[in-house]
């Protein structure tokens, strides 16, 4: 499959780039800065653009087959509207080229996930750090499921480091239920799967261990 990433460069995202790669996709990669993607591979295309502009996103976006989108922010505590921003031109260069498979990354705090990923999260970093990152991923999702696109949310735990292969849980009937984290790996692992997957199609699982 063609798949375009959006966040190559990050921690998620490499790692997301590594096991598309090894799953034999045709991989493009949008990113601000090539130097920061060390990787080389002939199933890779790198093209220097910005998620934030319309013509880098649509040329991006043309002759792709699916979208996976994990772009991150680190602007801890600040108001921000890269997610909601990004994800409209997104949407509309995909509708524009008739690509609709989108596989988005999002995390936990995001709609009717908040209050689901443990004490220390929900009462401490939610609040104190990830709160203003999430109402723009809010406005973000909004956005997805408004569009005419074959959308898969995926609201990871909170990341950690180590391989892919834990036991899984990923559900949307989220009463009484906490998932507290996920490797970086396995939430590649995850969303990559969901390519070839109708199962969480149209639907926002919560997904970790």
């Amino acid at each position: 499959m063609r798949v375009l990433i959006f966040g190559a460069t990050g921690a998620v995202g490499r790692e997301v780039l590594a096991q598309a790669l090894e799953l034999g996709h045709g991989v493009r990669a949008l990113v601000r800065d090539p130097a920061k993607l060390a990787v080389r591979h002939p199933n890779l295309e790198v093209m220097t653009g910005d998620a934030l502009s319309p013509g880098d996103v649509d040329r991006a976006v043309q002759g792709q087959e699916a979208v996976v989108y994990c772009l991150g922010e680190r602007a801890y505590g600040k108001e921000t509207t890269l997610f909601s921003d990004s994800t409209r031109i997104l949407i509309a260069a995909m509708e524009k080229h008739g690509v609709k498979r989108l596989v988005a990354l999002t995390g936990i705090g995001a709609g009717d996930s908040k209050g689901h990923g443990g004490w220390i999260y929900d009462w401490i970093v939610y609040p104190l750090i990830t709160k203003r990152i999430y109402q723009d991923k809010d406005r973000q999702e909004d956005l997805i499921r408004g569009s005419s696109l074959d959308w898969t949310i995926m609201r990871a735990a909170a990341f950690t480091d180590g391989p892919k292969g834990g036991k899984l849980r990923a559900t949307d009937e989220l009463e009484g239920v906490t998932i507290a984290s996920i490797t970086r790996a396995d939430t590649a692992a995850f969303l990559l799967e969901q390519l070839g997957s109708k199962q969480w199609l149209r639907r926002s699982p919560l997904v970790g261990y």
